[in-house]
């Protein structure tokens, strides 16, 4: 499909900056299966959720992975460069794949500084993206990331204003576990654990699965056509008593909800084709779009996207382009506000 099919207009000024405050006072705009649209608050989710549904969501915690740091001179004389680092993936327990700027102004072999307690090289180089060889490794490198690492707000919000402290807490879910995502899986922002026990009060089941969220999700696609464009892997988890949960609760008519378009990839990845769910370990590069056919999810809980992103495209697979153009049309009409701080969408599937 050509990618100019997923562009729109958004006002800069819907593009949210902060979140709202209490988490789960967030706008909802809840799309039903006939494409009838519900405009209402996030703290109602529970009123489209029936005893027996499962929310699955993505429990991964977000690091601060981006990193300012110094290539020292080459030779005596020379000036130092300072660089900009923003970690992706982790290859090994001392290392890492990310993206550098300068990039112009690197190579392999060049070492970095990020300060006193923490340095690396660059092992190998391909345009952008670096591979960086820590000499901190396991957890003691996790410490030293976290002690001089920013939150890596995305560049939309980071244009406008700089990472402070609010963003350590606003930028993570109230739910994460596990280290390693370099963005937040940002449906889940909008729960507070005062929500959480009112749906599980209500017979709502929650099924934690983790997927470190990286380049994959949010890189723009720049080619024509989506065909053409390949996604970045990002690991994925799913162990097999929390499958096995879900496939009870499918079976006996529970639906699943996904928090995110994060848990539905691990979902939709370890899913066989007669939608029976497995465990799952593994990296997923799994691109959604328009004519996919969806194996396991019936719900989906998500913000509004950037045109053109592989997340608009996801989207429009779940409930169909058409809708979805349509949907974003009333968000925008409405003042919705967009992206990683802004309002949710619940979407519900037919069955």
């Amino acid at each position: 499909m050509q990618t100019s099919l997923f562009d729109f207009q958004l006002p800069p000024d819907l593009v949210a900056l902060r979140p709202v405050e209490p988490r789960d006072s967030a706008r909802l705009m809840v799309v039903h299966p006939d494409g009838r649209i519900e405009h209402r608050l996030f703290d109602q989710l529970g009123d489209f959720l029936h005893k027996g549904d499962v929310l699955s969501f993505n429990d991964s915690r977000v690091i601060p992975a981006r990193l300012a740091g110094i290539r020292p001179p080459r030779m005596a004389g020379g000036e130092p460069v300072a660089v900009e680092v923003t970690l992706h993936k982790r290859s090994a327990p001392d290392r890492f794949q990310a993206f550098l700027k300068p990039a112009k102004r690197l190579r392999v072999g060049d070492d970095l500084t990020f300060g006193p307690e923490l340095s690396a090289r660059v092992l190998s180089r391909q345009a952008g993206e670096v591979e960086l060889g820590f000499t901190r490794s396991g957890a003691e490198l996790d410490r030293a990331i976290a002690r001089v690492g920013v939150m890596p707000l995305p560049p939309y919000i980071a244009k406008r204003r700089a990472p402070d402290a609010q963003d350590l807490a606003d930028y993570q879910t109230v739910y994460a576990r596990h280290d390693g995502s370099v963005a937040a899986p940002t449906a889940g922002l909008h729960f507070t654990p005062a929500l959480l026990e009112r749906l599980t009060g209500a017979g709502i089941g929650l099924a934690a699965m983790t997927l470190h969220v990286g380049a994959g999700t949010f890189l723009p696609v720049a080619a024509e056509d989506t065909a053409d464009h390949a996604m970045h892997a990002e690991h994925a988890i799913l162990d097999a008593k929390t499958a096995a949960r879900l496939n009870v609760a499918h079976a006996a008519g529970g639906r699943i909800a996904c928090v995110g378009t994060t848990s539905l990839r691990t979902l939709e990845s370890a899913a066989d084709e007669g939608g029976q769910i497995h465990a799952f370990d593994s990296d997923t590069s799994i691109f959604i779009t328009p004519g996919y056919r969806f194996r396991a999810v019936d719900m989906l809980i998500t913000n509004f996207h950037l045109p053109c992103s592989t997340l608009f495209m996801l989207v429009s697979a779940f409930m169909g382009l058409e809708l979805m153009q349509h949907v974003y049309a009333e968000a925008i009409r409405e003042k919705y506000r967009f992206y990683s701080y802004g309002d949710a969408c619940l979407l519900i599937r037919p069955r």
